[in-house]
């Protein structure tokens, strides 16, 4: 090709343009061989040249492309002196994903394939993968009943629980809570008995309804939460555990929380101070735990002024609204040095300020415990806020995420509590005198004043009703039999008589040989003389009195009113219609209709705006 292109010249080809001759250059260049040398041209010496100057580039361009093949060539051999696969299919991070997510749910998967019971279960689990737990449950129970010593049988049982939980509604979970409570009865020890536990507590949990609703699951899902940290404190699921009690005790402080501001807004302080206390008290953790503090304060500065408005005495008056200053000043200090990175503690500082009490620096311990609780809360999301208004699941979202729960609730403080406080702290402030003593104590000292004042000659009123009550009491003595003499009769019967006797007589019962009774009435003077009530003879009915009035006149028959009179028309000169009487074998006539007196829509007729009127 060199050849050719050294005979013929390049001028005959080329046209007279300079790109049309660079062009012919690079064709040239590109078409020329390196091997043999450089194609000169016998006219033009200086394209020659130019085309002499541009040959090696080829050449030398190809170089590295010869060393890359060469390279490419030798990473087999590199591949075949230091296998990394050995011949092994390595997963992917997905497949190694879904591989750790079986495991999770079925730890026993491609264990034992082989077996016929763990073919059973293999069936069973599959069957519950695809939503068909009815077969799954009769899977599992075929394999338990005809393998009762498969090694398998425990996470069967714990099987037949799972399907009734992912199978849902509050009958299925119903029976989930008695299967796994079985299976704890029967495997306390085995690890697995704490995964049922936390799936009895998760069942609770699923169900827990707003703050606003019943709160009887999110009790129930607190109490078995606690009851999975404390028996099995070892397990791994002790921390998911914690976090969920965490986010149940948060719903019941946000509950607590409206109740107080509910009490609040009706101005029942001792209500409000009562529920505030209980919350704070019980749920150290709650996310608005300084809005709970300022509350409680709030309440006890409204009974503060409360106290300023009444009419007493300016020293009790003082003592008693600065007593609940006091409590206020506490509830707002707590604000200041617990929880100084909440969000609202400059609130509780100016309330301190406005009270008059200094404001308080908290330690580096406590601002870094407030900071690292608050650090800790999820911010809430557009999205949380929609599913919290769609669903019905409480709002956990800024529940804390570290820090310990509350595992024993409290003695809760009652409003009852809070209002005898109330009168005891009044009593105190008005009687000095009788602060601090007790209920025997101060009767002690009641008596011994009605006693000063009786030496002194001046009873008080106190004493004077305490004599009143005495004296019918001491007057009172025991109900007395007495023989009574025999009457003029010659029946030997039996007789009971009433006889008043006085309160000094001795009792002594009168000589008689008769059997009667008589009922003796201490406190009355005997009857003698003119004015003692004859003796009335016995009746013939066997000796007993007759019980009744001693006045047997018979009374008058029982008036009745008088019957009353006839209605009569009070419509004078009307026209009342007489009835016709029909004719043998015909219907009555319908009585005569007068437009002038009577009124009917039957046969008066309304024209115009008269049908619109109904009168």
């Amino acid at each position: 090709m060199s050849r050719f292109f050294s005979r013929v010249s390049v001028n005959s080809f080329a046209p007279q343009s300079l790109v049309s001759r660079a062009a012919l250059v690079c064709l040239t260049a590109a078409l020329a061989c390196p091997v043999f040398g450089y194609a000169q041209s016998a006219e033009t010496g200086q394209d020659a040249a130019q085309m002499t100057m541009q040959t090696p580039a080829p050449a030398e361009a190809k170089k590295p492309a010869k060393a890359k093949k060469s390279a490419k060539a030798e990473k087999p051999a590199k591949a075949e002196k230091a296998p990394k696969s050995d011949g092994k299919l390595v997963p992917s991070k997905d497949t190694k994903k879904m591989q750790k997510k079986t495991r999770k749910t079925d730890p026993l998967a491609g264990v034992d394939s082989k077996l016929p019971d763990k073919q059973l279960y293999d069936k069973a689990m599959a069957a519950m993968k695809k939503g068909k737990y009815d077969v799954a449950r009769l899977d599992l129970q075929t394999m338990l009943n005809t393998y009762p010593d498969s090694q398998f049988q425990m996470r069967a049982k714990l099987a037949i629980g799972d399907s009734w939980y992912k199978e849902g509604g509050s009958a299925a979970l119903t029976q989930a809570e008695s299967e796994y409570k079985d299976f704890i009865t029967f495997f306390p020890n085995a690890p697995e008995a704490a995964e049922a536990q936390m799936k009895v507590a998760d069942i609770y949990y699923r169900q827990m309804d707003k703050p606003d609703r019943d709160y009887t699951n999110a009790k129930r899902a607190q109490e078995e939460y606690r009851n999975m940290i404390q028996q099995f404190p070892d397990s791994p699921l002790v921390p998911q555990a914690k976090q969920q009690l965490r986010q149940v005790q948060e719903v019941l402080a946000t509950r607590e929380a409206g109740v107080a501001a509910f009490y609040a807004s009706h101005e029942n302080w001792s209500a409000t101070i009562a529920r505030y206390q209980s919350l704070v008290d019980a749920y150290p953790l709650y996310s608005h735990i300084d809005d709970a503090l300022i509350g409680l304060g709030d309440a006890y500065s409204a009974e503060a002024h409360i106290v300023s408005t009444m009419k007493l005495p300016e020293g009790p008056k003082a003592e008693l609204e600065k007593s609940y200053k006091d409590k206020a000043a506490q509830a707002y200090d707590r604000v200041a040095t617990r929880y100084a990175a909440a969000q609202h503690v400059d609130d509780a500082k100016d309330r301190l300020s406005a009270l008059g009490y200094p404001i308080p620096v908290p330690t580096a311990a406590d601002l870094a415990r407030s900071e690292a609780e608050e650090q800790s809360r999820a911010n809430v999301t557009l999205r949380d806020r929609a599913l919290i208004m769609i669903t019905s699941r409480p709002d956990y979202v800024s529940a804390a995420r570290i820090g310990e729960p509350t595992m024993v609730d409290p003695k809760p403080t009652l409003a009852p509590d809070i209002t005898k406080a109330s009168i005891a702290a009044f009593q105190a402030a008005m009687n000095p005198a009788q602060a601090g003593r007790g209920p025997a104590e101060q009767a002690a000292a009641q008596a011994a004043t009605q006693a000063a004042d009786t030496l002194n000659g001046t009873p008080t009123a106190s004493t004077d009703a305490a004599a009143a009550q005495a004296a019918p009491a001491q007057a009172a003595g025991p109900v007395q039999l007495q023989d009574v003499p025999t009457v003029s009769t010659p029946d030997v019967g039996s007789s009971a008589t009433i006889t008043d006797v006085p309160a000094g007589s001795s009792g002594a019962a009168p000589a008689g040989n008769s059997n009667s009774l008589e009922v003796v009435q201490p406190g009355s003077a005997p009857a003698t003389g003119a004015s003692a009530p004859p003796t009335t003879p016995a009746d013939d009915n066997g000796g007993l009195k007759a019980v009744g009035p001693t006045n047997n006149t018979v009374l008058p028959a029982i008036e009745q009113p008088a019957a009353a009179p006839d209605t009569i028309n009070d419509v004078k000169n009307a026209n009342v219609a007489q009835p016709q009487t029909a004719a043998a074998g015909k219907k009555a006539p319908k009585p005569a209709f007068d437009a002038k007196d009577d009124s009917s829509n039957k046969h008066k007729k309304k024209k115009g705006l008269g049908k619109l009127n109904p009168f």
